[in-house]
């Protein structure tokens, strides 16, 4: 009797990518299908938005930070190397200087999660997907 395969973290890893990155571009997204973007300000259409880490998505502890990722445009988050001190401007004006000391404090703090946690965190944030393309009629 073949017996299923247990998911693999890496594959978890990938699908909580996917879900996060559509939740993240949508959260940010008006009722008018545009975005700002967090790093230059320029205002684009929803299909230009990628999701822009301010911490890069190799640590852990803020991969996933709600707060750490935002709405960005393809030129500054894929060929301006996140246009990082636009970012963090952007993020001072949108949360406050506390929470980016905050998200920089984070950057080396050991994360491990579970695939439990990646399940739970891809369920969520496929709910909220549905919700905010409703509410918002995107999509």
């Amino acid at each position: 009797m073949l017996q299923k395969s247990k998911p693999r973290k890496n594959s978890l890893m990938v699908k909580l990518d996917i879900v996060f990155s559509k939740f993240i571009r949508l959260r940010d997204v008006r009722k008018d299908g545009t975005f700002t973007c967090i790093s230059c300000n320029r205002i684009l259409p929803y299909d230009q938005a990628d999701c822009g880490h301010y911490i890069n998505r190799k640590h852990m502890a803020t991969r996933f930070n709600e707060k750490n990722c935002n709405a960005q445009c393809r030129s500054c988050n894929r060929f301006d190397e996140g246009n990082l001190q636009g970012y963090r401007r952007g993020l001072i004006s949108k949360y406050g200087e506390s929470v980016v000391l905050m998200l920089e404090s984070m950057k080396n703090q050991m994360n491990k999660i579970s695939d439990f946690e990646y399940k739970a965190m891809i369920d969520y944030y496929r709910k909220e997907i549905k919700r905010l393309i409703k509410e918002k009629n995107i999509d």
